[in-house]
């Protein structure tokens, strides 16, 4: 039984070493997923979460599985959001989603995301005057 064992083994490992050129030309020929992958050994990420995901991403995109939205698709995506607020709250939402007033916005979504800021001076009520 061992010896089968280790004649199985052989096998798959003689059939992974021949399927590994082939894997790795052809994504060496895809930039998307070369720019996915440095990203992966950047160290900003777990890399093997990362590399699965990417390589997920690739197999999709051949398969014609990722599509972009319109982009007043997503504009109603996050206003719906905004939507659940407090009402107090709401058009301060919806200004950062829109980044109008005095909104800024920085980071990435490689880098994990947006973060929206919008400043909203309230001034002090004035003390009462002691007589």
């Amino acid at each position: 039984m061992n010896r089968t064992i280790r004649s199985t083994l052989a096998l798959v490992l003689a059939a992974s070493g021949l399927a590994a050129p082939a894997l790795t030309s052809a994504q060496g020929t895809d930039p998307i997923y070369l720019r996915e992958r440095a990203v992966c050994d950047s160290g900003l990420q777990d890399r093997s979460a990362c590399l699965r995901e990417a390589g997920a991403a690739r197999y999709e995109a051949n398969r014609g599985g990722l599509t972009s939205a319109a982009p007043t698709t997503y504009e109603q995506n996050a206003l719906a959001r905004c939507a659940l607020q407090p009402p107090a709250d709401r058009s301060a939402c919806e200004a950062r989603m829109r980044g109008t007033g005095t909104t800024s916005v920085e980071g990435s979504v490689l880098g994990g995301g947006l973060i929206r800021e919008t400043v909203t001076p309230i001034p002090m009520p004035v003390p009462a005057q002691v007589q």
